[in-house]
């Protein structure tokens, strides 16, 4: 299927394979969830296998963690700048290149026999940062009547808050019967087919008056953020941070940033429009991502795997008994609750649906707090399964979708890509943050909790500021029904 097609106004009907045959959209599906599911399991697979990670590598939690924030981070940097040249290039080919590169990061991630070594691996894994917006750009090319995009992409961002709990089950299993280099390995193996089912099955797209690439613009944005990445994830350590190099760091990133937006008021072809980056339709969405996911993110990927697995503050769980319990029944009512929330939030409105989902994972959060000290499996379960809901269900659903049906239609790979940045970016801000808040907060008797729910109580004080910037996203009157 080597067709290639340029973008079409959002009105106009869908293109065909050969120009006679309506579009399998179905086929097209498939193909975006196999890269999904691929990406999500670099993101998630991971979390029940850290404990196994600092054993066989004979690292501290904090080196692991450092190395998931690697992973994260390389991951906000790559989607700066590959949607835009997905549509410079072509979607397509820029997907299945990402999935190569992560299979190759997986490799070497595998083999690593020390922490600088699996934080290479990480590294070259987070070059599939863009991968759920390059698939749902690519699916709003083939799809424009509103609810029917909604529920599609509900359906495909289901898959970012977890795998119906496969990943984590999977993860588990294999790091305690088979060592996390094979978690690793599982990882390549799906990520090689996904490249070859995007390579197959999909259709070239591109955006006719793009013709080049920003590349001093990208140069000056990866520096600026990576700068400012480094310096927060410094900043972390507290107590044993070098604060002159946080504030050099933060220098760095202001110098950058403004050469950044020189060159893109001088360069015919910017990779940012100065003028979108001033509007709410950016700004406003970019911090509700970096809020919400540096709310919630480590509290189901880290904090709380950690609390089941805690022999002395915790339940005492293994791997697979933690994944069991927490991770599987919340990637489950997420992937469950994807495809409503999206067709909702098409009908009844972006902006009401994703208050409703902060509101709601914040309000979880809170019941699981209440609960921790009484040591119930019951109640663990019953409040992952309601953050699974809220969040992975609901909230990240929309953030995505709103990253795309914001997006200016003169440069459709813009606001995704920074929203992409934006979710990795807050993705590792919360175990650099949250962490480091379970830390200082660390009490002298190891058998409290208290660490575990002073984390927590931060992470609901940043999602109700995600709340709060929620009211300033303008509504997409375009891709909600009438």
């Amino acid at each position: 299927m080597n067709v290639s097609h340029t973008d079409h106004p959002a009105g106009d009907q869908p293109a065909t394979w050969d120009g006679h045959r309506p579009v399998r959209v179905g086929v097209l599906v498939t193909a975006l969830l196999a890269a999904c599911v691929a990406f999500q399991l670099n993101a998630s697979m991971l979390s029940p296998a850290l404990k196994s990670i600092e054993e066989s590598l004979h690292a501290s939690s904090a080196e692991i963690g450092l190395t998931q924030t690697a992973f994260f981070t390389s991951a906000a940097l790559f989607s700066l700048f590959l949607p835009r040249l997905g549509d410079v290039i072509g979607r397509r080919k820029v997907l299945a290149g990402m999935l190569v590169l992560m299979a190759v990061g997986c490799v070497v991630a595998a083999l690593a026999e020390s922490v600088p070594m699996l934080f290479v691996g990480r590294l070259i894994q987070g070059a599939s940062g863009p991968t759920v917006p390059l698939c749902l750009i690519m699916l709003r090319m083939e799809v424009t009547e509103p609810k029917r995009y909604g529920t599609l992409l509900g359906a495909i961002t289901a898959v970012n808050g977890g795998i119906a709990g496969v990943d984590s089950l999977a993860g588990g299993y294999l790091a305690d019967n088979h060592g996390f280099q094979s978690v690793f390995w599982a990882m390549a193996v799906v990520a090689v087919i996904a490249a070859v089912l995007v390579a197959t099955l999909t259709r070239e797209t591109k955006v006719p008056s793009a013709h080049s690439m920003d590349w001093p613009g990208v140069a000056f944005l990866v520096v600026s953020v990576g700068a400012l990445l480094v310096a927060l994830n410094e900043a972390g350590k507290l107590g044993a941070a070098n604060w002159g190099l946080v504030g050099g760091l933060v220098v760095l990133s202001a110098i950058a940033f403004a050469l950044f937006w020189r060159t893109e008021d001088r360069t015919h072809h910017p990779l940012v429009a100065t003028r979108h980056l001033k509007q709410r339709a950016t700004w406003a969405i970019l911090l509700t991502t970096v809020l919400t996911m540096t709310g919630v993110f480590a509290v189901m990927n880290g904090l709380i795997p950690a609390f089941a697995q805690d022999a002395k503050a915790g339940l005492g769980m293994s791997a697979e008994a933690s994944a069991w319990w927490t991770l599987t029944p919340y990637a489950l009512a997420g992937l469950a609750m994807g495809p409503i929330a999206g067709r909702l939030a098409a009908t009844y409105g972006y902006g009401r649906i994703l208050r409703l989902g902060l509101v709601g994972a914040a309000a979880s959060v809170i019941l699981m707090i209440f609960t921790i000290p009484a040591h119930s499996r019951v109640m663990l379960l019953v409040t992952s399964i309601l953050v699974g809901i809220t969040y992975a269900g609901v909230a990240n659903i929309v953030l995505n979708g709103l990253g795309i049906v914001l997006s200016p239609k003169e440069n459709p790979g813009f606001l995704p890509g920074l929203n992409a940045g934006a979710f990795n970016l807050g993705a590792g801000l919360s175990f650099a943050l949250l962490y480091a808040v379970k830390t200082a907060a660390m009490p002298s008797d190891p058998a409290s909790a208290g660490g575990y729910v002073t984390s927590m109580i931060a992470g609901v004080v940043i999602m109700a500021a995600a709340l709060g910037t929620s009211f300033l996203i303008p509504k997409p009157v375009e891709a909600e029904a009438h």
